[in-house]
């Protein structure tokens, strides 16, 4: 199924699926390292715009390489240049989805004249240097304590905190990733064994992999716009760290969707298109009151 091939010659998937105008928009799955299947259409964006979702080395219909080493996040960064360049655009839309954020923030550093708009959702906040403390993240689950799943998954946690976790635990943690645990969500979240490669995903952010201060300094020269999506019961990462996020860039905005999770395009699939599809038309973002950021500085 490959359509394209890595600089080292790993033949590489892309997913060419919608019926909107204009060029594609580029999508980097998360995971890490996870087929690009469970993105789905976002939420209906491929209604707005074509999508090419990268299945990354090693995952869905993509090759596995010859070194494995290659498949920490910055040796990825070529992959996504290699796709830009088959696809004939001289700047792309960049969407990352959580650690798939990581490696669009990593292309971003190095290639920012290659930019048109960059779109990063609910991003794993590691490949910048930032992080929730235990504290945070407890909080963020206590907001789901009437939940008849929370006292299983708040336990599990603690686990987790203290780096000890089973995957028992990481099981009873599930639904802390959706806004709602409904079929929709137990479903999309059952076909993520089928879909990840383990052991790539403990490469991906091995030692070496992100140079967050670097980064930081670096992005301060992408002038393309940037929409950071946060979910508001997130806890990967929360609306305050997005905005920091955001902050990062000279043109970067967030936007935070009530009652959205780790998968706010299942959570919310109108809030969702309307805020991603309106940013990548230049539609500046509508936001209530009392999530007002603004551009973050």
């Amino acid at each position: 199924m490959p359509t394209f091939a890595a600089p080292d010659g790993t033949g590489l998937a892309c997913r060419l699926s919608g019926s909107g105008a204009g060029p594609p928009v580029v999508c980097l799955p998360g995971g890490p390292m996870r087929a690009g299947a469970y993105l789905g259409d976002l939420g209906g964006l491929s209604a707005r715009r074509r999508i090419a979702v990268l299945d990354l080395r090693g995952t869905g219909g993509s090759e596995a390489p010859a070194d494995p080493a290659t498949y920490r996040c910055d040796r990825q960064v070529e992959d996504v240049e290699a796709l830009r360049k088959h696809l004939g655009l001289e700047r792309l839309d960049l969407l990352g989805h959580s650690a798939g954020a990581s490696l669009a923030v990593r292309y971003a550093a190095r290639y920012p004249e290659r930019l048109h708009r960059l779109v990063l959702v609910t991003p794993s906040p590691r490949a910048v240097g930032f992080e929730l403390t235990a504290d945070e993240r407890r909080q963020i689950i206590a907001r789901r304590a009437d939940a008849p799943w929370f006292a299983a998954a708040a336990a599990a946690y603690e686990s987790v905190a203290a780096r000890s976790a089973t995957s028992a635990d990481w099981a009873a943690l599930a639904p802390v990733y959706y806004g709602r645990w409904d079929a929709a969500a137990r479903r999309h979240h059952a076909a993520e064994a089928g879909q990840r490669n383990a052991v790539a995903a403990r490469m991906y952010n091995s030692a070496g992999a992100f140079e967050p201060e670097a980064t930081r300094r670096a992005l301060g020269d992408v002038t393309a716009p940037v929409l950071v999506l946060a979910g508001e019961l997130d806890w990967i990462i929360s609306p305050a760290v997005a905005a920091e996020f955001a902050g990062l860039f000279p043109d970067g905005r967030v936007v935070v969707l009530p009652g959205a999770a780790h998968y706010p395009w299942l959570d919310d699939a109108a809030a969702f298109g309307s805020a991603v599809g309106g940013f990548l038309a230049g539609v500046a973002p509508g936001l209530d009151a009392d999530r007002r950021q603004g551009r973050c500085r």
